[in-house]
């Protein structure tokens, strides 16, 4: 008996993977078979389907909600779906995609159409992620010729700042010693006091 299975993975630890769960728990796909990741793009290693993967088998078949859970670039969703379907023999349902689901079209025309069609929306899929970076790093930087600054706001200087800072300048106090005084560490002074002159 051939064995179903979904693989779904959110990009965050924050982000809910509700949508995609939803739409494999529709499918009488046993729970032991769903597998989980909770993964950065940047940290790829993806250990819950490396173990999924482990166990397919011939003829089995496996669901994911959209193709970029295959991999994060390109070349990955090509090389898994290649992994997959020529070296493990497992079906493939994108359920995004209905195009994508190699039951259909076992002929040589049906899986040059899937090829065809995977290559693309892998594309698709690259690009968009491309165009998203894009737009951030636009939006951050018109955000920032507006005047909109970005991290935490830095704390108020102590009251006894001015002072210190006097002091120190006159060469009454180290560095180390103003820093102290103020309750800073030497560089958090240090760069206060810079400021503190630019803006005076």
């Amino acid at each position: 008996m051939n064995e179903q299975y979904g693989y779904l993975r959110v990009s965050t630890r924050e982000q809910n993977e509700d949508r995609q769960l939803i739409a494999l728990r529709g499918l009488s796909i046993p729970e032991r078979n769903i597998y989980l990741d909770k993964q950065s793009g940047k940290d790829f290693q993806r250990p819950q389907y490396r173990r999924m993967v482990k166990r397919l088998q011939p003829d089995d078949l496996l669901y994911v909600k959209s193709i970029d859970r295959l991999g994060r670039n390109y070349e990955e969703i090509l090389e898994q779906w290649r992994i997959l379907t020529k070296e493990k023999r497992v079906d493939i349902v994108v359920l995004d995609m209905p195009l994508l689901d190699t039951r259909r079209g076992k002929d040589l025309m049906g899986t040059f159409l899937s090829d065809v069609v995977l290559q693309v929306l892998s594309f698709v899929a690259e690009n968009e992620r491309t165009n998203i970076r894009q737009r951030q790093t636009e939006g951050i930087a018109a955000a920032k010729a507006r005047g909109v600054r970005f991290g935490r706001p830095p704390h108020p200087l102590p009251d006894n700042f001015r002072q210190i800072h006097r002091d120190w300048r006159s060469k009454k106090l180290t560095l180390r010693e103003a820093a102290k005084a103020c309750q800073m560490p030497v560089g958090t002074f240090y760069d206060k006091a810079l400021r503190f002159e630019k803006n005076t």
